[in-house]
């Protein structure tokens, strides 16, 4: 049998069979071409909430292979979403209210806790920013029994909580002979801080964060100011007032009744100056 010649080579039945697996070939290379303009989530309108193995596509991902794509939520941790997820499904951080004002203290009289909380306003979505906390604590100390009787003037030792409680506590009601006396604006007695207990450099809750802030050898400021100021001594509870620089003077953390040391005052100002996390307030 005479074979035609090609390229200086005789045409076989292999060779014939290379001419036409090469067509088939890229037609399976544009039919693949195809799909992935097809695939993704934004084309087949997928954006799942949650872990979905139904909201899938195929095409190519967001690390650059090409396979089964995911549009859910958890894609995002899984590393298999894709390409176009960001596009068809952006991210909503979580939105919450501000905070309420605080609550009152737990219990009268003696160290206790009071609360704020806030709410969520808007879920985070597709991978957006989570929640924060929703509920805050923070050491109090009140100074009336729930009859409005004046109580724990005579508590010892001193107790002191951050400044910041002084924002948001509620102002006893004085006499009006009391109110035009210009000591009970409050003042500040400056402390050295001789000991300290090892528990309060242990505190990683977050309303009790500021005790981290007490260490042995500080000198800090603490603020007297109504209601833990005496009507009729105009002093606070444990401000030393009576003693001088060289007596130890024991004080406490509320919030924390395992946070507790000893302090020599130093002197007493009309203001406190010292830096925000080394000043605190009598409670």
């Amino acid at each position: 049998m005479h074979l035609k010649m090609f390229a200086g080579r005789p045409l076989t039945r292999f060779s014939c069979t290379h001419f036409l697996v090469f067509p088939l070939t890229l037609l399976l290379l544009l039919l693949e071409l195809i799909d992935v303009a097809n695939g993704g989530c934004i084309e087949l309108g997928r954006c799942c909430r949650g872990r979905d193995p139904t909201c899938t596509s195929r095409g190519w991902r967001m690390d650059r292979t090409y396979a089964t794509c995911f549009c859910d939520d958890a894609c995002s941790l899984t590393k298999d979403c894709c390409y176009d997820y960001l596009q068809a499904c952006p991210a909503v951080p979580c939105s919450v209210s501000e905070w309420s004002h605080w609550s009152g203290c737990t219990a009268q009289c003696k160290p206790a806790t009071r609360v704020r909380r806030r709410y969520i306003l808007q879920e985070p979505q597709n991978g957006g920013e989570p929640c924060p906390p929703l509920e805050e604590k923070a050491g109090c100390l009140e100074y009336e029994t729930y009859q409005g009787q004046p109580c724990g003037q005579s508590l010892v030792p001193a107790f002191i909580t951050a400044l910041e409680y002084s924002k948001g506590r509620k102002k006893r009601a004085l006499p009006a002979v009391v109110l035009s006396d210009s000591e009970d604006e409050g003042y500040c007695v400056k402390f050295r801080i001789e000991s300290l207990s090892p528990y309060c450099t242990r505190e990683h809750r977050p309303y009790a964060r500021w005790m981290l802030y007490l260490r042995e050898g500080y000198t800090v400021c603490v603020a007297c100011q109504s209601p833990a100021m005496n009507s009729q001594s105009h002093q606070c509870a444990g401000d030393g007032t009576d003693t001088d620089g060289n007596k130890f003077l024991n004080w406490q953390a509320v919030g924390n009744p395992l946070c507790k040391g000893t302090w020599r005052r130093v002197n007493q100002t009309h203001e406190c100056s010292c830096p925000s996390v080394h000043s605190f307030v009598f409670t």
